[in-house]
């Protein structure tokens, strides 16, 4: 299995001190991923958008 970049990994783990206080509920990586995706749908800036999308692609490519 191959390991997050370390962005992807700062969002997992930040998600995952808000929403259980745990850094390793691997069980959310989709949800994360579809709230990137989210947010990157409402952005007019290409290149973060572009960047959201990346890490969201990364996280559910993971979870799998």
């Amino acid at each position: 299995m191959s390991e997050l970049s370390p962005q992807a990994q700062e969002v997992f783990w930040a998600f995952n001190r808000e929403a259980s206080g745990k850094p390793d509920d691997w069980h959310h990586l989709p949800a994360i991923a579809a709230a990137l995706r989210s947010a990157a749908d409402q952005l007019d800036h290409a290149t973060s958008a572009h960047t959201l999308y990346a890490f969201a692609d990364e996280l559910e490519a993971f979870a799998q």
